[in-house]
């Protein structure tokens, strides 16, 4: 079983409700960031397509743009 939480003020929290048994052992690791964005310079190409910019979640995320 797993479950996802974050860190704040120094200790991890988990989504409400979460019971663990006292004395539990339990593994903490610091998930991979999903966000294809968030190192966006590593993904930084020379000759990126001219409508990039207006298109970004096509390009980022695979999301087609609204027909206007």
């Amino acid at each position: 079983m797993s479950y996802m939480g974050i860190v704040r003020n120094g200790r991890v929290e988990l989504p409400p409700g979460t019971e663990l048994p006292e004395g539990a052992t339990v593994r903490v690791e610091v998930a991979e960031d999903s966000d294809p964005l968030a190192h966006w310079e590593e993904l930084a190409v020379d000759g990126a397509p001219p409508d990039m910019a207006s298109r970004v979640d096509w390009y980022a995320y695979g999301v087609a743009p609204e027909d206007p």
